[in-house]
């Protein structure tokens, strides 16, 4: 969940390390830490808490740019948000600086067993890989074989992402990574590392992919692989098709808004490439639906706002394709395995494709010998390259922690997945280019939603979504859209299950935000609304238009009922957006959130 940077052979390092670290900020802002070098031997640690911008500012007093570095931004695990906890660590020497993503379960008991005597600086699991990278240098290892060491110690659930500098060679990376990304990037103008190849994208286009085990040695003009068994191994770049103005925010204000409008031309370039001009699906290989056809139940997991696309996704699955689907938590399913199908087949949703939750059941299944896809918004991702098969969603760089177009993108995607697989009954290609056009006359109506947030939610400290079927699905959404962002308690709800128990929340003025798509329990979620109103609730309906009535706070354009889900989500977008403004919050990066977790 943090982010790494680290250049070398770039001329002046430290520009393309704050750059690479305000591009990764998203990932964790509790503190962040540059260490910058040259071939001379001159060197800096520069670590600050808070956002990158006051660690940018104190690096550019310092003066020192450096040909060489390695830079973090940290979301904590170990170790409270401090100075003295933010990344660079070093060794007690001032030899070795190193960089992690991770955890390493088994730190205190390498602390015990090889530390003794050596007084650590930090809280963090960190130090303890650097104090002992420096240990097994002194016992007399070259510096590849203490790093080797080191890892070799790291218990067996340890996930991490290593980039370590020895100050004796000052040019020189050292990377290794278990469960947690990080790719090499590569250029004329020298090479760098990263967990994200957004971070480095102003350098480079050109990546090598990491596997879990690999340890590379990363210099300014070449790159030495080893693999999990020690052996050197050749990996060839790939080039990442990425616009850098992509990962920008124009014009916008926040990541959020932007990609909130953005929806409209995902839905559209999604068409786009899973359908041929004449209609006819295309992009999904025969290899896919023949594996699918062949199971006799279906297994989405994922988690957080993937696991609400998955709720709809299943309808899709089991209403066109006819196949059984469960929907699971990756955390709870990975530890907690329920009895299994005598034919399953597995369908991971992640934005990023690295969840550490989701990786441990693939990971498990594989083991097990089921079949398994991967839908992700990163290809060339750990869950996409395990898996048997990957499907893109195609929804662009999402760089705001609250996720909003790749979750409408993995629903489109899941719904062309199942068009192909069984029969819709309607011309999907033909109502998805009209839920694109829907999507944009709703996103150009921000200020009634601006209203409604400013109205319903500035001085709340507690809220609730309804819904029923699908728009129950979407209500849970809804709910962590708010939450994540405004701070605001908000619970989504199967309308239904009010009443047995959490109707007793209901006080005065209480929001109560329904979603009313569905045809066949409009007349049931009217009744519900009626009765939380009763209790004092102030009560906003957002409804599909053949549904609306007089009252309602906002009308959504008609599609097929299927599809309003990918219509109901976008107000709720909107309001979690405008309330978290008019409580003067940071709309990108809430408190104690990072966008790809990386660990579990």
């Amino acid at each position: 969940m943090c982010g790494i940077v680290g250049v070398t052979g770039v001329g002046d390092a430290l520009p393309y390390l704050l750059q690479g670290l305000q591009k990764l900020e998203y990932r964790g802002y509790d503190s962040a830490g540059v260490y910058l070098t040259d071939a001379s031997g001159k060197n800096a640690l520069i670590k600050e808490k808070g956002r990158v911008a006051k660690l940018a500012e104190k690096a550019k007093a310092n003066g020192f740019a450096g040909t060489a570095g390695i830079a973090h931004t940290r979301w904590a695990t170990h170790g409270n948000v401090t100075v003295e906890n933010a990344h660079p660590q070093k060794s007690a020497d001032d030899r070795f600086f190193l960089v992690h993503n991770g955890v390493i379960e088994n730190y205190k008991e390498l602390t015990e067993t090889y530390l003794q005597g050596v007084h650590l600086v930090s809280e963090t699991d960190t130090e303890v890989a650097v104090q002992l990278v420096d240990k097994f240098s002194k016992d007399g290892l070259a510096t590849p074989d203490a790093f080797r060491k080191m890892i070799s110690l790291l218990d067996g659930n340890s996930a991490y992402g290593f980039l370590l500098v020895d100050h004796e060679d000052p040019e020189t990376l050292y990377v290794a990574k278990k469960k947690s990304p990080l790719l090499v990037g590569v250029s004329e103008h020298g090479n760098a590392v990263t967990s994200d190849a957004a971070a480095m994208i102003d350098l480079t286009k050109d990546f090598i992919e990491l596997r879990d085990g690999d340890m590379a040695i990363v210099k300014p003009d070449s790159v030495v692989i080893y693999d999990a068994a020690g052996e050197r191994v050749n990996r060839e770049p790939f080039t990442l098709e990425i616009d850098p103005e992509d990962t920008d925010k124009g014009a916008y204000p926040y990541y959020m808004l932007k990609e909130i409008d953005e929806q409209a031309v995902v839905a559209r370039n999604i068409a786009g490439h899973y359908f041929d001009e004449d209609g006819n699906l295309q992009g999904i290989p025969c290899a896919v639906t023949d594996a699918i056809e062949a199971a006799d139940r279906l297994y989405i997991v994922a988690a957080g706002t993937s696991y609400h696309a998955g709720l709809i996704g299943k309808r899709y699955f089991e209403q066109w394709a006819k196949i059984p689907t469960e929907v699971h938590i990756a955390s709870e399913f990975a530890y907690d395995q329920p009895m299994l199908s005598e034919k399953p087949f597995f369908i991971f949703l992640s934005q990023s494709g690295e969840t550490a939750d989701s990786r441990e059941v693939l990971d498990n299944v594989k083991k097990q010998g089921y079949p398994a896809l991967t839908l992700a918004n990163v290809m060339n991702s750990t869950l996409t390259r395990e898996a048997d098969f990957a499907l893109p969603v195609l929804a662009g760089p999402e760089i705001a922690v609250a996720s909003t177009k790749a979750y409408t993108a993995q629903v489109l995607v899941q719904a062309i997945l199942a068009a192909s697989l069984g029969n819709p009954g309607f011309d999907l290609k033909a109502e998805l280019a009209k839920v694109a056009v829907e999507i944009q006359a709703i996103t150009d109506e921000k200020e009634s939603f601006k209203k409604i947030a400013e109205d319903a939610l500035k001085d709340q400290h507690s809220a609730f979504y309804i819904g029923r079927g699908l728009d129950a699905a979407v209500a849970l959404e809804a709910a962590l859209k708010l939450k994540e962002i405004s701070y605001i308690q908000t619970e989504g709800f199967a309308a239904g299950e009010l009443k047995h128990g959490t109707i007793s929340l209901i006080e005065e003025g209480t929001p109560v935000f329904a979603l009313l798509t569905q045809s066949k329990t409009a007349g049931l979620l009217r009744g519900e609304v009626a009765q939380v109103a009763a209790r004092g609730a102030n009560t906003i309906v957002f409804a599909s238009e053949e549904l609306a009535k007089e009252g309602d706070a906002f009308v959504l354009p008609q599609v097929n009922e299927l599809l309003m889900p990918l219509l109901a989500v976008i107000p709720a977008q909107l309001v979690a957006y405008y309330a978290t403004l008019a409580r003067g919050l940071d709309v990108d990066r809430p408190r104690n959130l990072a966008k790809s977790v990386t660990v579990q």
